[in-house]
C-alpha cells in the first residue's frame, strides 16, 4: 500500500481536512443555534459541526397546533424542503398576509430579509422540514410583526 494521495489523503492528523466527505447523524443535530419562539432549530451542518464556510443546513420542528414567531434571516437565502406534516408559511407582500400551505414533499425559497412566519395548525402531528441556507451561520432576527406599521 503507498501513502497518501488525492484519494487517500493522511486522515490520522486531528486538524480537519476540507477533501473529505463528513457525516452527522441524525441524532448528533445540535439545538445550540439560532432560535424563534414556537419552533426548534437543529444545525447538521455548520461551521462547528463540519467546517463549512459558506453553507448551514439543518431541520426546523414545529409542534401540532403552533405558531412561530415573526422573523427573518438576515443576508441568507433560504431552502426549504418539507419532510412531514403540513406546515404554513406566512409573509406579507406589501397588501395583505399570505400563506402557503405545504405537504410532504414540497420545496420553499424565502428571500434574504423577508419577514415570515411558519405554522403548523395540525393539532396531531408536528411538522418537520429541511433548510439550507446560503450564509454558514444560522442568522435569525426575530421580529414582533411581519410588515412596518
Amino acid at each position: 500500500m503507498g501513502g497518501p494521495d488525492a484519494f487517500h489523503p493522511d486522515l490520522s492528523t486531528p486538524v480537519p481536512v476540507r477533501n473529505r466527505v463528513r457525516h452527522v447523524r441524525a441524532g448528533d443535530l445540535d439545538g445550540g443555534t439560532g432560535q424563534t419562539d414556537g419552533i426548534e432549530r437543529f444545525a447538521a451542518i455548520s461551521g462547528a459541526s463540519v467546517g463549512s464556510e459558506k453553507l448551514w443546513m439543518g431541520e426546523t420542528h414545529v409542534r401540532p397546533g403552533v405558531a412561530s414567531a415573526n422573523h427573518h434571516h438576515g443576508d441568507s437565502e433560504t431552502a426549504i424542503f418539507v419532510r412531514s406534516g403540513h406546515p404554513q408559511f406566512v409573509f406579507h407582500d406589501g397588501q395583505q398576509e399570505v400563506r402557503i400551505t405545504t405537504e410532504p414533499g414540497d420545496y420553499i425559497f424565502v428571500p434574504p430579509h423577508l419577514p415570515h412566519r411558519e405554522e403548523n395548525p395540525d393539532l396531531d402531528s408536528p411538522a418537520v422540514v429541511v433548510i439550507a441556507r446560503s450564509t454558514q451561520e444560522a442568522i435569525v432576527v426575530n421580529l414582533d410583526r411581519l410588515y412596518p406599521l
